[in-house]
Parts: C-alpha cells; structure tokens; sequence
C-alpha cells in the first residue's frame, strides 16, 4: 500500500484531537508525536482544506474536528493526507507510471482494478471512530 508517514502522522494526530476536550495547537502535537513542526504543519493544513479539521485563533486556540468522528472516512483521512487517493500499486493511479507501457494491454490491470475497489470501498466505509 503506498501510504507514508504522512497517512500515519494524520491518523495519530487526529486521534489526539478527538481524546482532547479542548482544541490542540501545532506545537503541543508535534511535541506529542515527535515530529517537526513543519511536516505536521503541512498535514494540518491539508486535513483543514478537507473540512476534516477546523482551526480556531488565540491563546486557547488549536485544531478541533469539523465533524463528528463517526462522519470521517479513513479514506478522506489519507486522501487529504497523501494529496492523493490511497492506491494499492501506483499504475492503478497514474497510467503514465506503468513500468511496462503497457495501459490498457496489461494482463493483470483488470485484478489490480478490482482490488484498489475492494480497497477504496474498505477505507470509504471505516470511519475515525472505529479506530477506537
């Protein structure tokens, strides 16, 4: 599965957001997690562009969910995550990424289709409080 750091990264600071009664900032994450604060930042910003996450300003201010856990998809998680839609094998993603050349010849394209649906349908239907 092509999922990085980032994928990870995401899903342990969302998992500190939803254990917190109040909103956390970047700085007490990273510290957290162990991570630099500007990788984190990144990952912030991209789960806020996908309405996962809400920024509040101010010294009480941080990151709270924008929705409830149970209305989060790990799939829009790594999505937002990623940058991209989480893929199994990369030429399922990209055709101009086929090691072989060979899109829409490929013998085994139709099974690696059939298992990035299995795969996306999987993480659509796993939601961020199923993680607890």
């Amino acid at each position: 599965m092509l999922l990085t750091r980032a994928s990870e990264y995401a899903l342990l600071t969302l998992d500190l957001i939803v254990k917190s009664d109040r909103p956390l900032g970047s700085d007490y994450l990273a510290k957290e997690l162990n991570i630099s604060k500007s990788f984190l930042a990144k990952i912030l910003q991209n789960l806020t562009k996908a309405d996962i996450l809400v920024s509040h300003r101010g010294a009480q201010g941080g990151y709270v969910l924008k929705k409830e856990p149970q209305n989060i998809a790990i799939y829009d998680i790594i999505t937002a995550a990623e940058g991209k839609r989480p893929a199994v094998f990369d030429c399922i993603s990209y055709a101009d990424t086929c090691p072989n050349g060979a899109v829409g010849t490929c013998a085994i394209s139709p099974f690696l289709a059939r298992f990035q649906f299995k795969v996306d349908n999987y993480l659509k239907n796993i939601t961020l409080e199923e993680l607890y």
